[in-house]
């Protein structure tokens, strides 16, 4: 028998090399396929379900800010007032205007009246032979379409001048500022008497709806295979460490980011009791699944040297190595990833000592 070294040979390798010696066999153990499922904390970030700075449409001096940062507001409710005096005065000048084209309407609706009158009376009289000229007949007609002419000239000179002082009117309402939803003022950017508008263009006032807000997660590309859209997902955040929220997966971008290599999810998150902010960095339980089952064997049957990680498989009687990479561990056992399928035997205890080709007892035995 050859003599070996003992500080040449490994712990595990001395076991199996002893139950050799002494003829006892390696102990052979199955591949065994499960479905591999766990969490990995992923960082995420808070964002304000909705979020919108509030502009001034029209010139104007801030003459009423009615919030303040902080401020809870509902959909339509007012929240600053400006001033702009020299719209009052054009409306007016418009309303001044429309008189004037009223009235001038008036006045051809008369002129109108007249000239049918008198066309109607020519015209009744002409039914007697030689009673008129008929050129006068004509004459009369004419000016009887000429005043309908400029009764309808006046007419769309009115409405013109309507819609236009409706259009100051409407300009007019955009001095008042009103929420477009529910939300929080977040900033507050201006103070009565400042000039604001298209030009000076200041934002006013921002608001976001933090009700519900959106959980952004950047997930690696090995766990995509996780996103179930309409799946429960756990975090935490360091503000209250002791409780678990949950949001649910909403919204999936189906893009890589090119640097990070990671993708956009969205999670709807409810914040009724307010205890969660915009811009909280929270993290998150992210599920881990496969599509397919795993491959697990005993983590002591793994073996790894400088060249190689493998296990030492029962082939027909007969030791060999297959190459494996590592994966998820779960308790003793641990994932490989190689050529291995379900039902492979593989020995329990295995070591490099265990040379390629060496007998190996056969299953059952």
């Amino acid at each position: 028998m050859r003599r070996l070294s003992r500080s040449s040979i490994s712990a595990a390798g001395a076991l199996a090399l002893a139950s050799l010696v002494f003829g006892q066999a390696p102990d052979l153990v199955p591949v065994v396929s499960k479905p591999i499922s766990r969490l990995a904390d992923l960082p995420g970030e808070f964002l304000p379900f909705l979020s919108v700075s509030l502009h001034a449409k029209v010139p104007g001096y801030v003459e009423r800010i009615l919030v303040d940062r902080g401020s809870r507001v509902e959909g339509g409710q007012l929240l600053a007032e400006l001033s702009a005096p020299e719209m009052a005065a054009q409306i007016a000048e418009g309303e001044s205007k429309v008189q004037a084209i009223e009235s001038e309407r008036l006045q051809a609706e008369a002129q109108l009246a007249a000239a049918q009158s008198t066309y109607d009376g020519l015209k009744k009289a002409a039914e007697t032979p030689g009673a008129i000229a008929g050129n006068e007949l004509v004459q009369m007609e004419k000016q009887v379409e000429a005043a309908q002419s400029l009764v309808r000239s006046r007419e769309q000179g009115k409405r013109a001048a309507e819609a236009s002082v409706n259009a100051e009117k409407e300009m007019q309402s955009y001095l008042r500022i009103t929420a477009p939803f529910d939300g929080v003022v977040t900033e507050r950017l201006v103070h009565p008497g400042a000039l604001v508008g298209p030009g000076a263009n200041p934002v006013l006032l921002t608001i976001q709806q933090i009700s519900q807000l959106r959980l952004v997660v950047a997930v690696p590309e090995e766990y995509v295979g996780g996103i179930m859209e309409g799946a429960k997902v756990a975090f935490q955040v360091p503000a209250y460490p002791e409780r678990m929220y949950s949001g649910t997966l909403a919204r999936v971008s189906h893009a890589l980011d090119k640097a990070s290599r990671t993708m956009a999810v969205e999670l709807d998150v409810a914040n009724r009791d307010g205890s969660l902010a915009p811009g909280m960095y929270p993290s998150v339980k992210w599920p881990i699944r496969r599509s397919r089952p795993a491959l697990f064997v005993p983590k002591t049957s793994v073996v790894t040297t400088t060249e190689r990680t493998f296990v030492v498989r029962n082939q027909n009687g007969r030791a060999e190595w297959v190459d494996v990479r590592r994966g998820a561990t779960d308790g003793e056992l641990i994932e490989v990833l190689g050529d291995l399928k379900a039902g492979d035997l593989i020995v329990r205890r295995a070591t490099d000592e265990i040379r390629e080709g060496s007998s190996l007892p056969a299953p059952g035995k």
